[in-house]
């Protein structure tokens, strides 16, 4: 096998967006279940959603849906509380992914603090865990953050990438990136699946696509949005070919 293929990461695509549009007017489409087998179809490696608290885009039927209709790999990003424990243990995806949650901030704004909730997250992980269901933390590239994902007993980590999608300076980006594939390193020695994601696009997906530690990357409002000039299956066969 060539260093190339090793070297290529799985795509989660993100298709939040699909349900924003059609929540923004209360509609019954666009089909946020069509938009899902799209994106398989068109090559991505699995759906990630975000059912959030307020329910602003991602709905209940949402999710179920795409596990009961869709044989695919399913990351569910939800917030540290009962309500979504208690839908995960229901929905059973393949991945639960525990991310911060404001309901005033219009996007995740940072990684989950990890030490500040290592009591809460052990729990979760163990009554996911129990179900089958593989954990991971959504958290900055740091080696404490990192520690604590590993003691509470999650699978996985989803590295954030925001800070490094919001540089313009070539330095500090190279400075982000290095600290970024440090702690990827240091994460997988530790026995974690490395994923990575947040403010990725077409322009500066390479950098953390370079990093042969990471093993997937979660992408979505880019896509949605490049899907609007190219269409959805082309959006998406297009992130996939850079990330190699």
């Amino acid at each position: 096998m060539s260093t190339k293929a090793k070297n290529k990461k799985r795509l989660g695509v993100n298709i939040d967006h699909v349900a924003t549009l059609r929540q923004a007017r209360k509609t019954i489409y666009p089909d946020i279940l069509d938009a899902a087998r799209r994106v398989i179809a068109a090559g991505a490696d699995g759906i990630t959603v975000h059912l959030r608290e307020d329910r602003r885009h991602i709905q209940d039927a949402d999710v179920f849906a795409i596990r009961k209709q869709l044989a695919c790999h399913l990351n569910f990003e939800m917030a540290l509380t009962e309500e979504m424990i208690g839908i995960a243990l229901a929905l059973k995806p393949d991945y639960c992914c525990l991310v911060p949650e404001k309901r005033e901030e219009l996007t995740t704004e940072g990684g989950l603090n990890a030490c500040a909730l290592k009591t809460e997250l052990t729990s979760a992980c163990h009554r996911l865990s129990e179900k089958g269901i593989a954990v991971s933390l959504f958290i900055e590239a740091d080696k404490l953050q990192i520690d604590v994902a590993k003691a509470v007993g999650a699978q996985a980590i989803e590295l954030h990438t925001g800070r490094y999608a919001e540089l313009t300076d070539a330095y500090e980006i190279k400075m982000e990136l290095q600290k970024i594939s440090e702690q990827a390193r240091y994460a997988k020695s530790l026995g974690l699946i490395v994923n990575a994601g947040h403010g990725l696009h077409y322009q500066n997906v390479q950098g953390i696509v370079a990093i042969p530690e990471i093993y997937e990357l979660n992408i979505g409002h880019s896509i949605i949005a490049q899907a609007i000039f190219s269409g959805l299956e082309k959006a998406v066969a297009d992130m996939k070919a850079l990330m190699f």
